[in-house]
């Protein structure tokens, strides 16, 4: 009993001297590089030709060369030129604070997610516009920025800590690789809110388990999304169906190169013959908006207003574990709806806003599995140009007749634009929240009585596996 006793009063003793157990304070690369935080100057001491390069990318300069968007006239595309179906085209609210009866802001312009500090980019580089790239806003883990007034009564996002250079000085060195957080805060905000647009890049994916996303799961792969979207150069693969630029248009992500799953990842052979004409989509990712409801119809043509959300809105449409849609797609080829050119429609009276090129007639197309998303969206009479919106005078006044002609004479310079209403479609390709195999589809799911797939659709006269059974017969 007494060496018992001696052996606790020295444990005691020696908690007593060592004192409680501390974690180890996390350390970052650029602890001991700078003092003080001033603003991206500070980052161009070292980083000049990395400026140079986001400056260059699409990610600063919202649009890229499009060798793959049908038609593209040899032009660069992207968000900065073009008009989408849900907040139509950032010129017309790049960076406003539009706020409601009830000093509510309800609008703060596209600038919100773009790669700098409120400028709109330029083509011609120079100091003051590598000086208006944000850094932090994709290295800096826990940044955060906010609108502010300046003196001069213009606008400008600031880190929310730019009084406080403690704080500011605390964070700004804490560098990192783009992580999910920081790629998610942008990506899955983006068409007005979470998961909005995209239908399968939720913030649920910033710390989710393999029942989720295998592949981005804490559980599973923890992967980070620059290790698909490995780029070079502050370019970043990856386009899809709807968007139009590609500053990377070499590199193609799919889950069956080498380096990935390869062609033959089953072990089974009817299962890996399916990849030949089936992508991987198809069967593992079986609903999305898993979590957060997206956006699947927007019609701008009959708006409300919402006392909930304290101003004028779109009527629209939001669904949560969605069925996604299948067609054939040769996995490049897109065909966009440009501005400044007659609105197509397809069979259904629907301008096409974004459509896959592919049949089942091209060997080299395969079905893939999208968010097919509806709109309502302005044409101009005469021309039948697609027009945008300026959203934020609409969200405030309900006056969309003003809304729709003032975006067409900053987008366009026309005066006085007169226009109707079109629906719209399109197809946006899903590749996230990837299910494990046990919660793939199985045969009956796309072969059975009511199965998913529209066989005729598809351009089949019957479902092939019932033709090939029948024939064996």
């Amino acid at each position: 009993m007494k060496k018992r006793a001696v052996i606790a009063a020295v444990a005691s003793l020696a908690i007593l001297v060592a004192g409680p157990a501390v974690a180890k304070r996390k350390t970052y690369s650029h602890q001991k590089y700078f003092e003080h935080y001033e603003g991206t100057r500070t980052c161009l001491k070292c980083h000049k030709k990395s400026a140079r390069e986001v400056f260059h990318s699409q990610h600063y300069q919202w649009k890229a060369q499009a060798p793959n968007v049908v038609d593209a006239h040899g032009k660069e595309w992207g968000k900065i030129n073009t008009i989408n179906d849900y907040c139509t085209n950032p010129k017309p609210v790049w960076k406003h604070e539009y706020t409601n009866k009830d000093g509510k802001v309800v609008e703060e312009g596209c600038s919100k997610c773009h790669a700098g500090f409120g400028k709109m980019p330029s083509k011609k580089l120079t100091d003051a516009e590598l000086e208006n790239i944000d850094c932090l806003i994709c290295h800096a883990h826990g940044y955060r920025r906010a609108l502010y007034e300046n003196e001069d009564g213009s606008l400008e996002w600031k880190p929310i800590l730019w009084k406080n250079q403690v704080g500011l000085d605390s964070v700004s060195k804490r560098i990192t690789k783009p992580n999910r957080t920081m790629c998610l805060r942008c990506h899955s905000g983006s068409g007005g809110g979470p998961n909005f647009k995209r239908g399968d890049l939720e913030y649920e994916l910033t710390s989710c388990d393999s029942e989720f996303d295998v592949h981005m799961a804490k559980d599973g792969n923890d992967f980070q999304c620059i290790d698909c979207h490995a780029g070079e150069d502050h370019r970043i693969p990856g386009s899809g169906v709807d968007i139009a630029g590609d500053e990377m248009p070499s590199k193609n992500i799919l889950c069956d190169n080498d380096d990935c799953h390869g062609a033959e990842p089953h072990g089974n052979e009817i299962l890996d013959r399916h990849t030949k004409r089936v992508f991987c989509t198809v069967c593992h990712i079986p609903t999305f908006a898993k979590k957060d409801a997206t956006n699947m119809v927007r019609d701008w043509s009959n708006g409300h207003y919402s006392e909930e959300k304290g101003k004028w809105t779109y009527t629209a449409e939001f669904k949560k574990d969605v069925t996604p849609a299948y067609t054939w797609w040769n996995g490049k080829q897109v065909q966009i709806q440009l501005p400044g050119e007659a609105v197509k429609k397809n069979d259904d009276g629907e301008i096409m806003m974004a459509v896959p090129v592919g049949s089942k007639d091209d060997p080299d197309s395969r079905i893939f599995a999208f968010k097919l998303y509806h709109a309502v969206m302005p044409v101009q009479e005469g021309t039948n140009w697609l027009l945008p919106i300026e959203t934020g005078h609409f969200y405030i006044t309900g006056d969309m007749d003003t809304a729709v002609r003032n975006a067409a004479q900053q987008f366009y310079g026309i005066e006085n634009a007169q226009f109707t209403w079109s629906r719209t479609i399109r197809y946006q390709g899903l590749f996230h929240e990837v299910q494990p195999a046990k919660n793939a589809l199985s045969c009956l799911d796309c072969h059975g009585n009511g199965g998913r797939l529209d066989w005729k659709a598809l351009g089949y006269d019957a479902d092939p596996l019932l033709t090939m059974m029948r024939a064996a017969h």
